[in-house]
């Protein structure tokens, strides 16, 4: 297996795993925005994951643009919607895949 099958495997798995849980909190408590923020603000230890990864999504996403930029990569754009979205866990793979093809 290549590092850029890794990098889709890892897209993949950074979309279904951390979904079935999500889809699964929203099954049971409904399809509020307002529940789902206020679970992120829980207590300290999910307030704190919660601001580490929108952190880390805004860093991702200015990387993405910059490198795009210069690379005229364009497809690889498509990593950012995938990290608000789904996740960092889903978005950062995601653009490895897109950044280790063949230019």
């Amino acid at each position: 297996m290549s590092l850029r099958h890794l990098w889709l495997a890892l897209a993949l798995w950074g979309t279904v795993h951390p979904m079935t849980h999500m889809l699964g909190w929203l099954s049971q408590n409904g399809w509020s925005l307002r529940g789902l923020v206020a679970a992120w603000q829980a207590n300290g230890a999910v307030t704190g994951l919660s601001w580490d990864l929108v952190i880390t999504a805004v860093t991702l996403t200015l990387w993405i643009v910059a490198e795009v930029a210069v690379r005229r990569n364009w497809v690889a754009l498509l990593a950012i919607p995938a990290t608000f979205l789904v996740g960092v866990s889903c978005g950062l793979p995601l653009y490895l895949w897109f950044r280790s093809r063949p230019i």
